[in-house]
């Protein structure tokens, strides 16, 4: 299970979460960082990336569309990037339950 996280979250972030996440990474360092959501959503769909974000735009998406991608949407704000990585870690076992089950396209983490 990798994530891909949007813009708005920190490539920083990435070390921090590898273990629980092996593979993951941000779209700026894909040069993706002033890729449209459409873009990403395409990308994270062909390489089996699950999307993690702060912006509902990709839950809007997931409505529209279903899925894959499964979509991580903190609801927390902005937040230091150490209270982000302790959601997602936190969360681990939830976004796994969610990528196995099809019917799920949205999870979202306050």
């Amino acid at each position: 299970m990798r994530l891909l996280l949007d813009q708005n979250l920190s490539r920083r972030s990435i070390p921090a979460l590898t273990e629980a996440y092996p593979g993951s990474t941000q779209v700026g360092l894909l040069d993706m960082g002033q890729a449209s959501d459409e873009v990403i959503w395409q990308y994270a769909k062909q390489h089996d990336f699950t999307i993690a974000t702060l912006d509902a735009d990709f839950h809007e998406y997931s409505l529209l569309r279903g899925g894959p991608p499964l979509i991580v949407w903190l609801r927390c704000g902005n937040q230091p990037s150490k209270v982000i990585e302790e959601k997602l870690l936190a969360s681990r076992r939830a976004i796994e339950h969610a990528v196995r089950d099809p019917a799920i396209w949205c999870i979202e983490i306050y």
